[in-house]
């Protein structure tokens, strides 16, 4: 989460613009900070980041690896609607303990502190953020999400990206199928890991696929499991994995 693109969402239609495409409320704008999603038809995810107001405006932190596909595929979803995209000079800052008055709480847990945006980049970033996501389970852009994520399965309910009463956005049907009609056969646990694997190691049980390993900190990492394989001692690669306690 370190580079960050900021894009500015100006123009009359801007709020019923992302409202009818994004994950999440966004008459949540009053309150703060939102998180959420750009998914496809098909619910899958697309590119994570945050909402913030900005007088009439919206701006949209997104990964800077994710920025110029992001800002085409909306670019797309515009026709006639009064909206003009652009890349603000703005540079996220982060940190955790007492929020500035220029800050706000990260909407997926108060663990993750505070978000600000200012003229000039941050140069005091010591806190281990990979460490933190772990021990809240929280997925990073590129790493647990990718383009075949599901976001129910990596958390997005819980991390406040997503609200079932808001409408329609784009993959909202299968996203509501998932919620209502079906149970989790796969998502994001943590688990502790003894020994060493690299990010991506298969994680096997009793010789069956099990799911990845990804994110790892302090002996424990972030996984995406199969839950009906995911049991006992695990492996992977020269690592013994298991499910961490609650």
């Amino acid at each position: 989460m370190g580079n960050r693109r900021i894009l500015r969402f100006s123009g009359e239609d801007t709020h019923d613009f992302l409202q009818g495409l994004v994950t999440n409320d966004v008459a949540k704008l009053s309150n703060g900070l939102v998180y959420a999603a750009l998914l496809t038809p098909q619910g899958k995810y697309i590119a994570d980041f945050f909402l913030l107001a900005d007088g009439d405006a919206v701006l949209l932190d997104v990964d800077e690896t994710l920025g110029d596909m992001l800002a085409q595929r909306l670019s797309m979803y515009k026709l006639r609607a009064k909206v003009e995209i652009a890349v603000s000079d703005l540079h996220m800052h982060r940190g955790v303990g007492e929020v500035p008055e220029d800050g706000s709480i990260d909407p997926r847990t108060p663990a993750l502190g505070w978000r600000a945006y200012r003229d000039t980049p941050q140069q005091d970033d010591n806190v281990d953020w990979d460490a933190l996501r772990v021990a809240h389970l929280v997925p990073e852009t590129g790493v647990e999400l990718t383009p075949d994520s599901f976001i129910l399965e990596l958390g997005f309910e819980r991390l406040n990206g997503v609200d079932f009463r808001k409408g329609c956005y784009v993959g909202q049907e299968i996203c509501a199928r998932m919620k209502h009609k079906t149970e989790l056969r796969k998502g994001l646990a943590r688990v502790d890991v003894d020994g060493n694997a690299a990010v991506g190691s298969l994680i096997s049980a009793d010789g069956k696929p099990a799911g990845t390993l990804l994110t790892q900190s302090n002996g424990q990492a972030l996984a995406y499991l199969r839950f009906d394989r995911a049991k006992g001692d695990m492996q992977a690669g020269d690592a013994k994995v298991s499910r961490a306690a609650p």
